[in-house]
């Protein structure tokens, strides 16, 4: 087995139990909103302090990375989410909850742009797509695990006692990752040439910060930022409110919460063949529309899936179409990691991060607005509307999206002409 697939194994782990803990206070939400005394306002605004550092922290966390090494820096944030992960359950004032939950997402934003690096350090450019697709795969199966953890052990001894469990995880395997892994295959003892060759050139990048003018001003790089905005808007839901949904919207029992692991197996199965499909088009028709055609079509069909499930009422029906939202949305996005791994090139880190943060102003603003409308209107099927919308024009953006456009390569400074 060769070490960078050894690499990738570490890296689902670390993918299955940043959603374990993401997902498990969305699990818990109903009962902590019932210990707490928290109304559908108060809530949003737990879920939103999540995005509020994720935003903060996603591009210092990639910069950081970019420099020091995801060796480093991995290790000290899982170690940081893992605790605050834990001290959640120690909760019982609204406001000290807030402040843990902003801790939380103060780790979690480094996990991508993180594992951005060490999938640009240790695997050739034309798996990129595809092992991002298998990580956020993993990503996943711990969002679909976390329900059928999380509803027994809440049934059995509280709430608070599954927040202990899932913290102890990230321990365990920040331990196994500052061990084992270096930060690139030329430190790593016992690499074999071949896979040394196969793997030079993706050196870490220079020290040279990358030009923000330019890469603001990139077409693509502007599209890429607005479409994160909008599909994690409607991605969110999925980790803050899903379950809060399913009970006081569909009417489901807590026992009957098992079927939510549903959309995160459907989302596993569409972010690993969503990768590969993406570089398979890559490799026939080029980096534009190889990235761009599976962004449009994934977009669009979660925008159709979400007016269906606002329609129906059948509760079994509403799982299953709430299903295929995140199933389309996932099938995109390898392929918009991809992009950023295409256009970012040695900082791929930081061009995640930059992606991730206006992602996840989406996440916020969605997790806040969720519980205003539904007290608005008194519906929970209400916050739907926008939540369709943003999709369709998601899809719309991605054709502006130019995965072929380096961002910064027309800085490059050419050779001086030699003097005759």
């Amino acid at each position: 087995m060769k070490h960078r697939h050894r690499v990738l194994g570490l890296l689902i782990l670390l993918f299955a139990i940043t959603y374990l803990d993401r997902v498990c206070i969305s699990v818990a939400g109903p009962r902590m909103q019932e210990d707490l005394h928290l109304d559908p306002v108060k809530w949003g605004w737990v879920t939103a302090v999540f995005g509020l550092s994720y935003c903060l922290f996603e591009i210092p966390s990639g910069a950081l990375g970019d420099r020091v090494g995801p060796r480093r820096v991995l290790t000290r944030i899982v170690l940081w989410w893992s605790a605050f992960t834990s001290l959640t359950g120690m909760m019982s004032n609204y406001y000290l909850l807030l402040l843990t939950r902003f801790c939380f997402g103060a780790g979690e934003a480094g996990a991508f742009p993180n594992s951005s690096v060490v999938v640009s350090r240790w695997f050739p450019p034309t798996q990129r797509a595809s092992i991002s697709g298998i990580t956020l795969m993993a990503s996943q199966v711990g969002g679909a695990v976390a329900p059928l953890l999380v509803v027994p052990i809440q049934i059995r001894y509280g709430w608070r006692a599954s927040f202990y469990v899932f913290g102890l995880l990230g321990v365990i395997w920040a331990t196994i990752w500052y061990t084992w892994f270096r930060d690139s295959p030329a430190e790593k003892h016992g690499v074999s040439p071949e896979e040394l060759k196969e793997t030079a050139g993706l050196e870490a990048a220079s020290a040279h910060e990358l030009p923000w003018p330019v890469v603001l001003r990139s077409q693509t790089v502007q599209a890429m930022m607005v479409t994160a905005f909008c599909y994690i808007y409607v991605y969110n839901f999925f980790q803050t409110w899903f379950h809060t949904f399913l009970v006081k919207g569909r009417g489901f029992s807590e026992g009957s919460l098992v079927l939510s692991a549903l959309p995160y197996m459907v989302a596993a199965v569409a972010n690993l063949s969503g990768g590969a499909a993406s570089d398979a088009l890559v490799r026939r028709l080029g980096l534009t529309w190889g990235r761009r055609t599976l962004g449009i079509s994934g977009l669009a069909c979660a925008g159709l899936f979400t007016v269906a499930a606002m329609l129906t009422r059948d509760r079994m029906l509403t799982v299953i179409f709430l299903s295929l939202v995140y199933g389309a949305i996932a099938f995109q996005q390898s392929g918009i990691f991809g992009a950023c791994l295409d256009i970012g090139q040695k900082r791929a880190g930081t061009m995640v991060g930059l992606m991730n943060t206006s992602a996840q102003v989406g996440g916020l603003l969605s997790s806040v607005a969720y519980g205003y409308i539904v007290e608005r209107f008194g519906s929970y099927d209400a916050p739907f509307i926008p939540m369709a919308a943003l999709l369709f024009l998601g899809s719309l953006l991605w054709l502006k999206i130019d995965a072929s456009e380096e961002v910064g390569a027309e800085l490059q400074v050419a050779p001086a002409p030699v003097s005759t």
